[in-house]
């Protein structure tokens, strides 16, 4: 089953509780949905996990690479000044206006490098918790799925072995028979 406007992790969800709210309902809260639909959904959201998680990872190792930039940046300053105020040594006025410059523009790149370190690092962490709210909504939503489909294909809890029933294959052709 494909599902072209499902572009993430969280719309593919969405396709599958759909399915499960839409599925006819039977006796004892027990439903009926395609098990090939909602398979190939799951191997989709599979498939989608790396992709997201690569992207967490591309995002952090950009903000490592914006960091290394801004403190290089930085430093670049920091040594045009204190080029400058070398230069400047054979008058003391413009030695002292040199090093005032120089410590200005050291202290602005500091409080640049400063805003661009929290900037990034609250990007990231933002980005990082909004894929860890995807990646845990995921996780509970494929639970509840696996244990509605284990109830359903009648191999009882997976936390309590004493509680399953014989273990047989599920057969969806009977299913439809409820």
């Amino acid at each position: 089953m494909n599902h072209p406007m499902a572009n993430g992790v969280t719309e593919l969800l969405d396709s599958l509780y759909r399915m499960i709210d839409d599925a006819k309902g039977g006796l004892g809260g027990t439903c009926r949905i395609n098990r090939d639909d909602a398979l190939d959904l799951l191997d989709e959201i599979r498939n989608k996990f790396p992709a997201e998680l690569g992207e967490a990872r591309k995002l952090m190792s950009q903000r490592a690479d914006y960091l290394d930039g801004a403190k290089a940046d930085a430093e670049r300053i920091r040594q045009q000044a204190m080029d400058r105020a070398k230069q400047m040594v054979d008058e003391h006025e413009i030695v002292r206006q040199a090093t005032a410059e120089a410590k200005r523009v050291t202290t602005e790149a500091e409080r640049r490098a400063s805003e661009l370190k929290t900037a990034a690092n609250t990007y990231c962490d933002d980005a990082m918790r909004r894929t860890e709210d995807a990646i845990n909504v995921a996780l509970n939503e494929i639970r509840q799925s696996h244990a509605k489909f284990r109830t359903v294909a009648g191999l009882g809890t997976p936390n309590n072995p004493s509680l399953r029933p014989q273990q047989v294959a599920y057969d969806a052709a009977k299913e439809e028979d409820y």
